[in-house]
């Protein structure tokens, strides 16, 4: 018997209603059914999800293979058994709350076979609000990746095709000691092993969900798991790459994002004898691995934070992180001709000297208000502290994801340190997958201090709620949010069914009496302001017809 040309390892437990979706996804795809084989192996679901695989399983039974298996407690162990029950040439993984693209494997098999690549990622998508770090896919279609000079180290998921033959070689598998981040050791190896690493961004590949429920792994692991995870993750890292640049460029990621997280905002709502542990480890393995060259390029908001750990105790760490969620972005300390980050306590060494990186300092901009003008436009009016804003920050620019809004100096501000800046409704849904998508706000300058880039916080900020728009035939939920761990500003649109609409209201009518509708506003010409400008947006998928955004009168909590 041939075997197929790849294997998709679906490693299942308790994901019911998404795995039907899931499995649908890969039943469907146009590869056809001799070509691929699904490897579902349940780790102990307890949701009815593993006779759902076994009924699969007896009516396609030359496409599936189903393993049973008591819950091992992370992904890890799951992935390995399909793998070692795996026949494909190559061997693709997928998350049984997540789907696929109907055309995806076929594209990526073709690639792989045409360019002669061990890795093939194809560009994912977040569905429901689920964040994806999507700059490898900025350039489009790349043939030949390299990993120290890309975005590819903060696209670690094991969301990619692998040539069988490289797994095999080099005996890679899943660190089934850690609870959490376990595909990124296997991808990371698989990457630094391969010959070629190919990125396609022509199609959306991989759908990645995040639950209506929010039960995936990644967003409740305990404090403990993540610690032991991100230590052995360091510790592997170190053991594949010799110290140096190329190292220094993995842990970039692994620094500026794991470790940074582990300090976030939401580090104050731990008891204190877990910010104790997070506080331990954190400052080991900054000392441990955190270079001088590193520390200067991580992202000014990581390097301050973890600069908060190397200067003291936790105390001086929550009054850092109760600055910045709190009160907003600290005065600058000017000594010697030296800029210094002023945040409460006794700040050493080179972290808080921000003299080489003032155009990121300066960057940092505190969320004043967001605002609706007429329905149309969100608009985020921000604020920096710093007296001589004006002269040395240059022209300045908030960028939502990739989506540059229009910025101008606030005139009733004679100091000239407050901006405004609008997002069309139209750009921010023609920029968004149609699945909805995050925004996070950034800042960017250009003036006496050079290029400055810095996430927008908003401290204080009561958000509201979203707004009701139709894009095309879908209907979107649109808000500014906080991010609840970094703090910063996030333009959301998130998709909104029918039955989440229909049981909102039933709630709101149970709390309020009986209401007349609310009718769906139209914004055409016939009812734009005097001198708006046109507002059309293109139906996903159908760039030729465009149709009017419409805007409901309706508030819909997220």
């Amino acid at each position: 018997m041939t075997a197929p040309d790849v294997s998709v390892v679906v490693p299942v437990y308790n994901t019911m209603p998404y795995l039907r979706k899931c499995l649908s996804s890969l039943l469907e795809q146009t590869i056809g059914h001799e070509r691929m084989e699904i490897v579902a192996v349940d780790d102990g679901s307890a949701d009815g999800g593993g006779r759902l695989l076994d009924r699969l399983a007896a009516r396609h039974p030359g496409t599936v293979k189903v393993l049973h298996q008591p819950n091992s407690g992370g992904p890890a162990a799951p992935c390995n058994r399909g793998l070692e029950l795996a026949t494909g040439r190559y061997v693709f993984f997928l998350g049984s709350d997540d789907h696929l693209g109907p055309e995806a494997l076929e594209r990526l098999v073709a690639a792989a076979d045409r360019h002669g690549s061990d890795v093939v990622l194809g560009r994912v998508v977040g569905v429901n609000g689920r964040h994806v770090f999507s700059d490898v896919f900025a350039a489009g279609n790349a043939v030949d990746v390299d990993l120290f000079d890309s975005a590819l180290p903060w696209a670690l998921a094991n969301t990619k095709l692998f040539r069988r033959e490289l797994v095999d070689r080099h005996g890679l598998r899943f660190p089934e000691d850690m609870p959490v981040l376990s595909d990124q050791p296997f991808t990371l190896e698989a990457c630094y092993r391969a010959r070629r690493i190919s990125v396609l961004a022509d199609y959306d590949y991989y759908h990645a969900v995040r639950r209506l429920n929010a039960r995936n792994i990644t967003y409740h692991s305990r404090v403990s798991a993540r610690l032991v995870s991100v230590e052995r993750l360091f510790a592997f890292v170190a053991a594949l790459i010799p110290a140096g640049p190329r190292r220094d460029a993995v842990l970039r990621r692994h620094v500026g994002l794991e470790l940074a997280n582990l300090v976030g905002d939401d580090f104050r709502r731990l008891d204190r004898a877990d910010q104790e542990q997070v506080h331990a480890v954190v400052r080991r393995l900054v000392d441990r691995y955190v270079t001088d060259d590193l520390r200067d390029r991580l992202d000014i908001e990581a390097r301050l934070r973890l600069g908060a750990v190397t200067a003291g105790g936790v105390d001086d760490l929550l009054a850092v992180i109760d600055q910045d969620a709190e009160r907003g972005v600290p005065p600058t300390v000017v000594e010697n001709g030296r800029w210094h980050a002023g945040y409460p306590g006794a700040w050493t060494g080179g972290w808080a000297d921000v003299t080489d990186v003032r155009a990121d300092w300066l960057a940092k901009l505190d969320t004043v208000e967001v605002t609706w003008q007429g329905g149309l436009t969100l608009a985020v009016t921000t604020r920096s502290p710093y007296p001589r804003f004006a002269a040395e920050a240059g022209p300045v620019r908030l960028v939502a994801g990739q989506l540059p809004g229009t910025t101008l100096l606030d005139a009733t501000d004679p100091t000239g340190r407050t901006v405004r800046t609008d997002f069309p409704v139209d750009r921010l849904l023609a920029a968004s997958a149609a699945t909805g998508q995050r925004h996070p706000v950034r800042a960017e300058l250009t003036g006496t201090h050079g290029r400055g880039s810095a996430p927008v916080r908003a401290p204080r900020l009561a958000t509201g709620r979203p707004r009701l728009l139709r894009h095309g035939l879908r209907l979107y939920g649109v808000a500014a949010t906080v991010d609840p761990r970094s703090g910063q500003l996030v333009l959301s649109v998130v998709p909104v069914t029918a039955g989440q609409l229909v049981s909102r209201l039933a709630r709101r009518l149970r709390r309020s009496g009986p209401a007349a509708p609310t009718p769906v506003r139209t914004v055409g010409p016939a009812t734009r302001p005097a001198g708006s400008p046109t507002t059309t947006v293109a139906a996903p998928g159908n760039h030729a017809e465009p149709g009017p955004v419409q805007v409901a009168q309706l508030s819909v909590k997220s």
